[in-house]
């Protein structure tokens, strides 16, 4: 089974459901297998700490380089990606020095606790470090319907998603049909360069 790493940081769940969500999207698509991690939690004394509260593995930097495509999720911070997943692509030059990443299939999705909260300039910024590696950005063509017809989350860009505006962590149908359709998109496209 080819892997497709589906890399989150996640503090209360939200971006972690789309994750999941996600990787149900790259499951479907035989012959590959999400493989969904996070990264460290960073305090500020910037020692690494571990998460404690989400129950996915930490990535490795092997399984970093192994994945036949990469699929990153963070919260809003200020229109940022969060400090512990920017943390930890700055760790990664030694892969980007070796080109490991180089022509595979990236994309981006995260979520916010508010409507205009910073997720395309978020998704932009999670972009930049794929774009250094070579990656190939993948985004949701407005051929998927949900694009359209969603009103809490979603863009060309990558999947997006309103955490608590309506009071309801949850994910509405069209924000899953989003993150299932990112997912298969970035594992079908790696099946297509391999």
């Amino acid at each position: 089974m080819k892997k497709i790493v589906v890399l989150y940081y996640s503090r209360d769940g939200s971006t972690q459901r789309m994750a999941n969500q996600i990787g149900r999207g790259v499951n479907s698509v035989h012959g590959f297998e999400a493989q969904i991690r996070t990264v460290n939690e960073i305090s500020t004394s910037n020692q690494e700490t571990t998460t404690g509260k989400i129950d996915s593995p930490i990535i490795t930097k092997d399984e970093l380089r192994n994945a036949s495509g990469l699929i990153v999720g963070s919260p809003t911070r200020f229109g940022n990606m969060a400090a512990p997943l920017k943390y930890f692509f700055d760790s990664t030059t030694d892969i980007w020095l070796a080109g490991e990443l180089t022509d595979k299939p990236a994309a981006v999705f995260t979520s916010s606790s508010t409507m205009h909260g910073g997720q395309e300039s978020t998704l932009f910024t999670m972009m930049l470090p794929l774009l250094h590696h070579g990656m190939l950005m993948i985004g949701l063509p407005y051929t998927e319907p949900s694009l359209s017809k969603t009103e809490r989350g979603g863009t060309p860009y990558g999947a997006s998603h309103v955490a608590s505006e309506s009071g309801r962590p949850t994910l509405e149908l069209h924000e899953k049909t989003l993150c299932t359709a990112l997912g298969k998109r970035v594992a079908s496209i790696a099946a297509k360069l391999t």
